[in-house]
């Protein structure tokens, strides 16, 4: 009997195409939640994931932990996840979305700001340190590795010694805001041929760009 129930489960679920991990994406932008942090720097994250669901046409919803969106592209499933939780505690929300939608964390990609790459620069990497990024910090801790994608953005270093914080939650300048909306298009690119063409494609196309 046990067999039998066993046997039947694994067939429903093969019916189910989302089912299927390899095919399943989390793409989490990091960010903080409130008006006052909308078009600040630290929530390149949010910004580049509200273009892409502009381009697919979808919109977020409240769900917990964050708000949610997801697309299909190609017979692949993808959640896209804002965090509600705060920068310093993303981790409680990407590690909540990976197990409820049984996502392998190899198809995890983190979207982050970075302060080590100039303004606009696009740099994919497929595991690595926090880097001093509190959001990255975090998700390492909580899901208890290194081994997932992250794709950070580059804001750049603009700022006086003890400023780092004014400046990263500091909204931007004219001349970059100018510059956002095909920073903004060519991230969602990046985003999608991550998805279908792979990382080792993707970072070879997009890093540095």
């Amino acid at each position: 009997m046990i067999l039998r129930l066993f046997s039947r489960s694994r067939k429903a679920r093969a019916l189910d195409d989302t089912f299927d991990p390899m095919k399943k994406f989390l793409i989490a932008g990091l960010g903080n939640i409130g008006t006052e942090y909308a078009n600040t720097r630290h929530n390149i994250g949010f910004k580049i994931l509200d273009e892409l669901a502009q381009q697919k046409d979808i919109t977020f919803e409240s769900a917990r932990l964050g708000d949610i969106s997801n697309f299909k592209i190609k017979g692949r499933s993808v959640l896209l996840l804002k965090p509600s939780t705060y920068m310093n505690r993303s981790g409680k929300a990407v590690q909540y979305w990976l197990e409820k939608e049984k996502i392998p964390i190899s198809n995890l990609l983190v979207v982050t700001d970075d302060l080590n790459l100039y303004f606009g620069t696009l740099r994919l990497k497929l595991r690595g340190s926090d880097g001093g990024h509190n959001g990255l910090k975090d998700i390492q801790e909580t899901v208890g590795s290194q081994l997932y994608a992250r794709f950070r953005f580059g804001i750049g270093s603009e700022f006086s010694k003890g400023k780092q914080v004014d400046y990263v939650l500091g909204e931007w300048t004219a001349e970059e805001n100018e510059k956002l909306p095909e920073r903004l298009q060519r991230s969602s690119a990046l985003i999608e041929s991550f998805v279908l063409a792979g990382p080792q494609i993707t970072m070879n196309t997009f890093n540095g760009t």
